[in-house]
Parts: C-alpha cells; sequence; structure tokens
C-alpha cells in the first residue's frame, strides 16, 4: 500500500533543464587597475572579448565598441573602486550597468578553468542569474562621497587629539586626568597658552570653564611638568593640524549644505520636538531642516536617532526607498536582519550577516544610546538587554530603528513616541495573556492577588 501510494520522482527533460536567455545582449567586464577585459555575445563580433586600458580614452572606445555591438545590459564586479568610472561613464551613454558581487558570481557553479572572468560574467548575465548592488541616484552619489569624506577629515581630526595627549603624558602633563576633553573650551584655552609660551600652573588654571568640576590647584598641580623642547614641538604641531582639519571641515560643511539645498523636494519645517543637546561633531548649519525638505519627514523625532544619524543613513540610501520592495529587504541590505540558517525544518542560526555597512553601522551607534532613553524605545531596548547579550541587543534595537525609517520615508508618516510607561504596560499586558493562555492549556486559572484578600 505504501508503495502504491509513493511518489516517483523523474528527471527533468532536456527542455526543462534548458536555461531562457533572458537578456540576450548582455555583456561582461572584468575589472582592474590598469585595464578592464570585456567580452560580448560571441555572434557580435569576431574578436567578442578585448582588453582596453583604463584610460579615459580607452574607456569611450570601450563603450563604443558595446553600442556598435548592440549591447545594452552591463554586469561588472565591484573591484575596490577601479569600477566607479567605468561604471559612471558606461550609465551616462545610457547602458544598464549592474554592479554584481564577486561572493554571489563564484557561489555558481559550473565554471570552467579555460573560460574568462568576463566570459563567465556575461554568460551569467545572459541568463539572468546575476542581481545588481543597490547604488543610490548621482545626486545621493555626491551627497554620500561628500559625508563620507567628512567622516575621515574627523576621524583624522581625532587622530590629532591623541597626539596632543601623547605629548603632554611624555611631558609628565596631567592635564587628561583633571578635565574630560582636552579638545573642549577649557582644554583647547589651556593648550594654546602653552603653546604660546606660558609655563604657569596657576596662569593657565585659571582659563577653565565654569562648569569644569576639577578645582583650580588641581588643574595646576596637573600642569608642572618637565616642559621638553620635542614634546613641546610635537604639540605645536599636532594643535596646528587640528586646526587645519578644522578649516577643512568647515569648507565640507558649507559643501554639504549645498548638496542638501539641490535635494529639497518638499517645502515648510519640522514641526517642533524634543529639546536636544547638538552634538559637537554635528554641522553647525540647521541640517534637521534641510532633511526635513529632502525626506518630507523628521526622521529626528525617532529617539536615538539625531541629525548626524538620519544624514549618514539617508546619504547612503537616499530618500527614495522604493528599490526596496518591503521593509525585509531593506533590513536585509542592511545587515540587520536575523540569518536564515535552516536545515531539515530546524534552525540553526539566526546570526545577522557580516555586513560593513555605513547605514547600519550609524544604526547600532544610535541604537546603543537608547540605553537611557525615557521613552517606548528605550524601554524596549533595556528589555533586550535583559533577554540577552548587549550586542545582539543593539542590533536588534538597530533592525527596529530601520523598520521605522522605512516606514517614515516610503509613508510619509510621522513618528509619535508613546513613552516609557505605555510600553512597559502593554509588556504587563501581553505577559498576563501569555500566562493565562498556559495556565489553560494546564487547566489551571490565573487569579490576580487582589481578588484573593
Amino acid at each position: 500500500m505504501a508503495q502504491r501510494n509513493a511518489k516517483v520522482s523523474r528527471p527533468l527533460g532536456r527542455a526543462q533543464r534548458a536555461l531562457t536567455i533572458t537578456h540576450p545582449n548582455a555583456a561582461g567586464i572584468d575589472i582592474g587597475s590598469a585595464s578592464h577585459f570585456v567580452a560580448v555575445p560571441p555572434d557580435r563580433d569576431d574578436e567578442p572579448v578585448r582588453e582596453f586600458q583604463s584610460f579615459t580614452v580607452d574607456l569611450n572606445a570601450l563603450a563604443d565598441w558595446l553600442t556598435a555591438c548592440g549591447v545594452d545590459t552591463v554586469a561588472m564586479e565591484s573591484t575596490g573602486v577601479y569600477w566607479i568610472p567605468l561604471f559612471e561613464l558606461l550609465e551616462s551613454r545610457g547602458f544598464t550597468v549592474l554592479l554584481v558581487n564577486a561572493r554571489h558570481v563564484k557561489n555558481v557553479s559550473g565554471r570552467k578553468s579555460d573560460v574568462l572572468d568576463c566570459q563567465w560574467l556575461q554568460q551569467l548575465m545572459s541568463y539572468g542569474l546575476l542581481s545588481g548592488a543597490f547604488r543610490p541616484a548621482d545626486a545621493v552619489c555626491a551627497l554620500r562621497a561628500l559625508w563620507r569624506q567628512r567622516g575621515t577629515l574627523l576621524r583624522s581630526q581625532g587622530r590629532q587629539v591623541q597626539l596632543m595627549q601623547k605629548a603632554l603624558t611624555q611631558m609628565n602633563i596631567q592635564l587628561a586626568n583633571v578635565i574630560s576633553d582636552v579638545a573642549g573650551e577649557t582644554g583647547q584655552k589651556i593648550l594654546r597658552a602653552i603653546v604660546a609660551g606660558e609655563r604657569d600652573g596657576q596662569v593657565l588654571a585659571a582659563l577653565k570653564n565654569a562648569r569644569i568640576r576639577a578645582s583650580t590647584d588641581d588643574i595646576a598641580k596637573s600642569l608642572q611638568g618637565n616642559w621638553r623642547a620635542e614634546h613641546l614641538f610635537a604639540l605645536k604641531q599636532a594643535l596646528a593640524l587640528f586646526d587645519f582639519i578644522g578649516s577643512q571641515l568647515a569648507e565640507c560643511d558649507l559643501e554639504v549644505e549645498r548638496h542638501l539645498q539641490g535635494l529639497q523636494a518638499h517645502a515648510g519645517e519640522p514641526a517642533p520636538g524634543k529639546k536636544r543637546s547638538r552634538a559637537r561633531n554635528a554641522p553647525k548649519f540647521d541640517l534637521r531642516t534641510q532633511l526635513f525638505q529632502m525626506c518630507g519627514v523628521d526622521l529626528t523625532r525617532i529617539d536615538g536617532i539625531d541629525v548626524t544619524t538620519a544624514l549618514a543613513v539617508v546619504s547612503e540610501t537616499g530618500a527614495d526607498l522604493s528599490r526596496f520592495a518591503t521593509v525585509r529587504h531593506f533590513t536585509s541590505w542592511l545587515g540587520l536582519c536575523p540569518g536564515t540558517k535552516i536545515t531539515g525544518g530546524k534552525v540553526m542560526s539566526g546570526k545577522t550577516k557580516r555586513c560593513a555597512n555605513r547605514a547600519a553601522q550609524a544604526l547600532r551607534l544610535a541604537a546603543a544610546a537608547l540605553r537611557s532613553s525615557q521613552s517606548a524605545l528605550g524601554a524596549y531596548f533595556r528589555r533586550l538587554c535583559a533577554r540577552m547579550d548587549k550586542p545582539k541587543a543593539v542590533t536588534a534595537a538597530a533592525h527596529k530603528l530601520a523598520r521605522l525609517i522605512y516606514t517614515m520615508l516610503t509613508r510619509g508618516e510621522e513618528y509619535t513616541d508613546q513613552g516609557q510607561d505605555y510600553y512597559e504596560e502593554r509588556y504587563r499586558e501581553r505577559t498576563l495573556r501569555h500566562l493565562a493562555q498556559r495556565a489553560d492549556k494546564m487547566g489551571l486559572k490565573l487569579v490576580p492577588a487582589d481578588q484573593l484578600a
């Protein structure tokens, strides 16, 4: 009886096994630093594989050859930054350019050893086995490059602060032990006075701000050192570089503001929100209004999201998230969604994939800042920390922030915080409901303590 009801699986026929060509006019390009190898369909040219150097005139000749061969779709691997000039050139010439992940290409089996990389890319693209990576609009790419450049400048400026502290320590100047930040107002005044030639500890300590908790005597005591000339010279140069990078940051902020004004698609100003202190490294212009006029919603209304975090996310994705079909696609691109490693119907691992996404990094930092937030998101994050270890809780909270951002940008809805008490009450109701269901399954009944009296 079992044999009669068993289904016999038959091998697929030749017609069923055959792959269909979805992109007959596809080309593949193997990107290199000095030259690029390009492959077109074999019937388009007597020499279907050609090598072009990376000079601009050769890139134009490459585009002309693809046009002559009737190519309309191009697939290339993301090799360093060498692909960017060719990608932008081909895109401006009207080609559909797909930037594919090299890891995904290697996962497709069947490649022969005598097939060039460009031919393999062309063949896979012809059968529709490759998908392009997300790349925002050209104007957003320009904003993204500027914001990344600003981050590079901030890291360089932080390096100079470390060099200042090193020079002070080598002179046994223990200023960092009495004030929290030598790059702040008091620290900068004292350092500039030292470079100018002042050595009296009492005179230097008198430059402190009224908000500094350390006393004048403690600061003067920390400023007693050996004042060696070589360390003073290193301190002077680090301070000069700190000021120079600061001027570059101001110039970069002006350029960011100009690009944001070109991306404005909405009018008006954001509604007044929670009063928050401005981050020290935030741009000096009204970034919140600029972001609202670009996105149409105020992302800073989400607890944990400040103007720098919002711009870090928007500069990577843009305000138009229509490229992502659902919020799950968006969180998967960010690398914040749980993994789906399932074998035999059993979940083997739910670990998120490793991803160097800058927007995800900004959201993780924002999620970690929810630890002391008296809001619904803050209560949610603290509840996660009680259930799991801190890194997993940060990733889960960042995933929730990403979903809120996607909803706001796609639906144009504003976020309203219900408060910590609202979240705790809902959590209590859910817990009681689940406990009542478990008690009912065991033939028991939950009775509140006040009804027993």
